[in-house]
């Protein structure tokens, strides 16, 4: 079984992919870290204790880093709405947050397990994994990996060529892509083959309950305020694609790449720049004699039916654990 920390920011994708470790018999959560980023560091890491107080999820939550590294904060409220986590009806948090910070909640956690047998997950901006790194530098050395939802090797979704997750704190995005560790890059590139299509929807609507109507309520929100915002078919369900790919690693395929963080670009700060150790006539970072760092695997196709497959077991593990049944 996976051990996973999800560092995440609360946010309508985010609650999907909490629900997707806790519902997955494959995976055990051992926490939940929150970071600033779709909202607020306090209307985060309310929204993570809401949704694990709504469907009976019971994992140490940490409440993380408020601001970036360096630069100014950018949050997405015109996506997520004024509370971060806006549409379906969520209850009080039924329990107290974990009294560590989440920085030190995620070394106490690596540390304290057998090396190369926890993956650390963060699906919001990666600024508690850059603080861990800094203050802890072995743990570096005992992550299994470190699965990250951020960046593209096409497109930009704040930018022409900047991710949210990326843009929103490329100092500790650049900390965490260079760090000697392994590491995965989910970007837009995968994530927008993700998508919570009508036959996906339906699929959900059929296993029935409060946790099915919860995520349908998510993804009518997000239908709902995309489309006056960008042109999408369908719900795209960004975050659940780490989870997913820890749980069973073939639902997508990866390629070998060296990937930099823009930090200086006047246009393209925040800019994931891969290198691809496939491209012919790849050429290199820095001098023309400097070798290529190609350790990165990047995301490049999904798996949709397996996707799908993962999303709707997990939701039918937790609706059976809810009302009791093995």
């Amino acid at each position: 079984m996976k051990k996973i920390i999800l560092d995440c920011d609360p946010g309508h994708d985010d609650a999907i992919a909490i629900l997707l470790a806790a519902g997955s018999p494959d995976v055990e959560l051992l926490g939940i870290t929150t970071v600033a980023g779709n909202h607020t560091i306090d209307n985060v890491t309310r929204n993570a204790l809401s949704v694990c107080a709504a469907y009976g999820i019971e994992v140490p939550v940490a409440r993380g880093a408020a601001w970036p590294l360096v630069g100014p904060q950018v949050l997405a409220k015109e996506v997520h709405g004024e509370t971060g986590l806006d549409g379906p009806p969520l209850p009080e948090a039924a329990f107290d947050l974990d009294e560590r910070h989440a920085v030190d909640f995620i070394i106490d956690t690596v540390m304290a397990h057998e090396p190369g047998t926890v993956t650390l997950v963060p699906v919001g901006p990666f600024t508690n994994i850059a603080l861990a790194l800094r203050k802890e530098p072995r743990i570096a050395e005992r992550v299994e990996s470190v699965v990250v939802m951020g960046g593209s090797f096409t497109r930009g979704n704040v930018t022409p060529t900047s991710e949210f997750n990326v843009y929103a704190d490329p100092e500790a995005a650049e900390v965490v892509f260079r760090a000697p560790w392994n590491v995965t890059m989910v970007g837009l590139d995968l994530t927008h083959q993700a998508l919570a299509t009508r036959e996906l929807q339906d699929r959900v609507r059929a296993v029935g309950g409060p946790i099915s109507e919860f995520v349908l309520g998510v993804w009518e929100w997000v239908a709902t305020r995309f489309e006056s915002l960008q042109q999408i078919e369908a719900p795209v369900v960004h975050d659940a694609c780490c989870v997913a790919a820890v749980i069973d690693p073939t639902v997508f395929t990866v390629e070998k790449a060296d990937v930099r963080v823009e930090l200086t670009g006047t246009w393209t700060r925040g800019m994931t720049v891969a290198n691809f150790e496939s491209a012919p006539g790849k050429n290199h970072f820095g001098s023309a004699t400097e070798q290529g760092d190609y350790r990165t695997d990047v995301a490049m196709t999904l798996d949709w039916p397996r996707f799908a497959d993962l999303i709707t077991d997990a939701l039918q593990h937790l609706t059976r654990v809810r009302k009791g049944q093995s």
